[in-house]
């Protein structure tokens, strides 16, 4: 089951106290990676909006973002009188400095950063709880976004792999003349040892490397065994980073039929099956 590293979501929302907008949106990338951009009322819920989404995805760069144009919540107004000090007697050691007599006046001291900090009153614990169904809604849209997206990407891959399962099959199809290719190899080998001279440890050393080198039978169950794995494993959740692994599999025994090939219908094969290897693997780093 695909699904897509991008996505976007945005959505609008107004109660009695608040009103705004909820934005996300991603990427492709490697990992996961959360950026979350709140306005400074709700940075309390910033743990929680992570641990929301990182429960759900898997890899990609996530934006998550909300933007406020209301929020109605009394103020309450707190001195800090370590500030106010501090801002006073610096405040007169430049009057003195700079030969003003007059002394800093208690409007321009309120007036300094720090000296007086304006907090909403308001209940944290339950401010999560009236935000989640929000945050909730707008993944689901998100999600179904994604899905879209990587049900496209899954026909494209699976196109790939139907490309690729062809190209096995033509490959097992030349397995007897491949083999029959060998035979007489190894028959012209033997006539030339009779004629030359017969050394029977020689003629099993020949036997030996050429099946070793031309042999492929191997290769062309592995590869099978791979191609079953890859539907299988398909069909768990966030499979992109097995299957790229698998893929690699595939590759090498990909690989090793094309250095061991003889045959000229085979080597067309090779070809097309690495370019929908590589058409795959291209497709998986755009899923989940």
């Amino acid at each position: 089951m695909f699904k897509s590293m991008t996505g976007f979501a945005q959505k609008e929302f107004e109660s009695e106290k608040m009103a705004g907008s909820i934005q996300l949106k991603s990427y492709n990338n490697r990992y996961l990676d959360v950026s979350i951009t709140l306005p400074p009322q709700l940075s309390v819920l910033e743990a929680a909006i992570r641990q929301f989404l990182s429960e759900r995805l898997v890899r990609g760069k996530v934006e998550f973002s909300i933007h406020l144009r209301k929020f109605e919540f009394p103020i309450s107004v707190k001195p800090d009188t370590e500030a106010a000090k501090t801002v006073y007697a610096a405040l007169s050691l430049i009057g003195r400095e700079c030969g003003i007599e007059q002394k800093p006046t208690l409007e321009l001291v309120a007036s300094m950063e720090g000296v007086l900090r304006s907090e909403k009153e308001m209940d944290t614990e339950a401010l999560w709880p009236a935000l989640q169904p929000l945050v909730q809604e707008i993944f689901e849209e998100y999600e179904a976004v994604r899905s879209r997206e990587g049900e496209a990407t899954e026909r494209n891959i699976f196109g790939e792999l139907a490309r690729l399962e062809s190209g096995l099959e033509k490959v097992k199809a030349n397995l007897p003349v491949i083999e029959s290719t060998i035979k007489s190899q190894l028959k012209a080998r033997f006539d030339e040892m009779l004629v030359n001279g017969y050394d029977e440890q020689r003629f099993l050393q020949e036997v030996a490397v050429q099946l070793m080198h031309f042999g492929i039978n191997e290769e062309v169950s592995r590869l099978a065994a791979h191609l079953d794995a890859f539907r299988a494993m398909s069909r768990e959740r966030s499979p992109a980073k097995k299957l790229d692994f698998l893929c690699q599999e595939m590759n090498r025994e990909v690989n090793t039929i094309g250095s061991k090939n003889m045959l000229v219908e085979v080597a067309h094969t090779v070809v097309e099956m690495k370019d929908a290897l590589e058409n795959i693997r291209e497709q998986l780093r755009n899923v989940e």
